[in-house]
């Protein structure tokens, strides 16, 4: 996920300043989202359960950047599309709704994770966590075909 994130921001960065913001957004994403699942280099010694704060603070950028896409991004690149053609457009009316569909898993793994008082509700964490994670991979490939398409019919 963070070598596409990496083509992404080389391929597309500064086409377009809600498109630049929000590739960084979706990088502190990945970072939040490579620290709690402990993979490098994060690596976490201790194997335990990330703390409450940790998955708070996470939770909060997970919806920032979902929020991010649908409320800034997105419009902007259906606008775009619908400008560029019905081939454009057919692409982001095609995409979008899987797209929605990985929003509405972050909003449910936010639900149950963010206001977390107590281990007993971390019982399923490392299992929802692994699944956000293949969301996210598929949010991303669908994200960038959008990108794509606005960037090559763009520029």
């Amino acid at each position: 996920m963070l070598s596409r994130l990496e083509q992404a921001q080389q391929q597309w960065g500064g086409s377009l300043t809600a498109i630049d913001n929000w590739l960084t957004e979706r990088q502190d994403v990945l970072v939040g989202y490579c620290q709690l699942a402990g993979l490098p280099p994060f690596d976490q010694t201790d194997k335990a359960l990330p703390k409450r704060n940790d998955i708070q603070s996470f939770c909060q950028l997970l919806m920032d950047y979902m929020s991010a896409g649908h409320f800034e991004v997105f419009d902007q690149v259906v606008a775009q599309c619908k400008k560029n053609g019905p081939n454009s457009l057919a692409l982001a009316q095609r995409i979008y709704p899987n797209i929605a569909k990985t929003t509405d898993f972050g909003l449910t793994f936010n639900d149950k994770f963010a206001d977390i008082n107590s281990d007993e509700t971390l019982d399923n964490f490392d299992q929802s966590l692994s699944a956000l994670g293949q969301f996210l991979e598929d949010r991303f490939e669908l994200e960038d075909q959008l990108i794509e398409a606005l960037y090559t019919n763009h520029s």
